[in-house]
């Protein structure tokens, strides 16, 4: 009897002990990141033509914010920023770099704070800025931040050179240009499976690496460099979508003459010389490299479930800014219009229930709300705001408005959820853009200029100059 009582008391101590030892267990982050990704691109937001259902599935289990802003409609300053925790106007930086220079050694990154606190961190390709295709095609670091990682892995790919059929449909007005290199759309239907180009390299490095650190705690960051032009992906992603059947958006008669001329992409319809034609096949082209980073997101998510860390592996999803994809006659990033500056954005995590998050978020909010899931404590400066409540309370407004920023940080949006008000210059000395984003929610129509919204107009001036004073307040000399 005493033997029995005596095999008990150690059963329910070593019970209680494996409960305590799990709930210490510390989480897990697998941190993925689209490149030009935007969330009008996406079916489980509100694009149906292009299919992701990987990432459709990742936000029917996680929390997906409808909301989210990026802080720079450009690949290296939107880095630099969510990764350092600060807006490009508190730090400086609008270029093509990390941020480390502007923020200082002594400031920790979103990744570094994990580093420190005893996980293993890695970066498998584009997480901070790499151009693209160069960097891809070399292989190299680019403007990563090597303080940030416990290891760094690249995924060099082929890009626009890759074997197999290509058009360029920008610039080239006859179609005598097959391909071209650099930061232009050329299409290539290429020869070959996943693994021959970057994003197939790269989920098979974070399966590798997922597999090698299970039993220990991981952030990992996985930078997919589709759909970022070339669009290049193996040809059977190009099936689903002929370009005949493609809808391009509305074209409205003199849409630009309301836009003031800083408002106008710095790549269109008109200076890109593109047929109606090219137009589909660019849109079509887009659908298909989505598709084929969806696929990628899918293996490396499938890896967690079959190593069984889905239960302590919070997943986050998203993309550094939007792309135009005809809206306007635009093309690219860069424009603080709706479609260049909202991105998806999921997070899954474990425990929490599946829902849709309305609140006005950022980027810049990622940071400070993973650490703090993680019981990680940071740094007081960080300007992002915890999403933290949104996982309980997904009613829960974070944010009456979301601001970002373009062209060198001196053209302004501050985006609330009936407004979007673009402010070119502080003073407003080369225009200014007000849309009523519940009627006009496509932004066709400029009420700056039109006198029963000047008060309207004065507010928002008032707000914008508040704003940018605290964005600048911060002391980036203290830790």
């Amino acid at each position: 009897m005493i033997s029995i009582t005596r095999s008990l008391t150690v059963f329910v101590c070593l019970a209680v002990y494996l409960t305590i030892s799990s709930q210490e267990k510390k989480p897990n982050v697998l941190f993925i990141i689209s490149d030009d990704l935007t969330a009008t691109a996406v079916s489980s937001y509100e694009n149906k033509a292009c299919k992701t259902p990987n990432i459709d599935k990742l936000a029917a289990e996680g929390v997906r914010y409808t909301k989210a802003y990026t802080q720079y409609p450009v690949c290296g300053p939107s880095r630099a920023s969510l990764m350092s925790g600060y807006y490009p106007n508190a730090t400086g930086t609008y270029g093509y770099v990390s941020g480390r220079k502007n923020i200082g050694t002594n400031r920790k990154t979103f990744s570094q704070v994990f580093k420190d606190n005893g996980y293993y961190t890695a970066r498998v390709s584009k997480i901070y800025h790499m151009a693209v295709p160069r960097d891809i095609e070399k292989g190299g670091n680019g403007e990563d931040d090597e303080a940030s990682w416990t290891e760094r892995f690249n995924s060099q790919g082929p890009e626009w050179k890759a074997k197999g059929e290509a058009e360029l449909v920008q610039g080239n007005p006859d179609g005598k240009i097959e391909r071209k290199g650099g930061n232009v759309m050329t299409i290539v239907k290429a020869d070959g499976d996943d693994l021959v180009h970057s994003d197939g390299k790269t989920a098979k490095k974070a399966i590798e690496l997922i597999k090698k650190h299970k039993n220990e705690p991981f952030f990992l960051a996985v930078g997919f460099v589709r759909p970022h032009v070339p669009f290049v992906a193996p040809k059977p992603y190009f099936k689903p979508y002929p370009f005949e059947h493609v809808v391009m958006p509305k074209k409205v008669k003199d849409d630009w003459n309301d836009i003031p001329k800083r408002g106008i992409n710095y790549v269109t319809s008109v200076n890109g010389q593109m047929s109606l034609t090219q137009e589909k096949k660019a849109v079509a082209a887009y659908y298909a490299a989505v598709s084929y980073m969806d696929t990628q997101v899918g293996k490396v998510l499938n890896t967690l479930k079959e190593e069984g860390l889905e239960d302590n592996t919070i997943v986050i999803f998203t993309s550094d800014h939007g792309f135009h994809l005809g809206e306007h006659d635009f093309w690219m990033k860069v424009s603080l219009h709706e479609e260049s500056v909202r991105v998806p954005m999921i997070i899954k995590v474990p425990g929490k229930k599946p829902a849709v998050c309305n609140s006005l978020v950022e980027l810049l909010d990622l940071y400070p709300t993973i650490t703090e899931l993680a019981h990680i404590k940071t740094s007081k400066h960080l300007q992002g705001k915890s999403l933290v409540k949104t996982f309980n309370n997904p009613n829960k407004v974070i944010r009456n408005e979301a601001f970002s920023v373009s062209q060198g940080g001196k053209t302004f949006l501050l985006r609330t959820n009936n407004w979007a008000y673009i402010q070119y210059n502080e003073d407003a000395s080369a225009g200014v853009e007000l849309f009523d984003m519940v009627n006009d929610p496509k932004q066709y129509n400029n009420l700056a200029n039109n006198p029963k919204y000047a008060a309207v107009k004065w507010r928002f001036q008032k707000r914008l100059k508040k704003k940018l004073k605290a964005v600048r307040k911060n002391d980036l000399n203290k830790k």
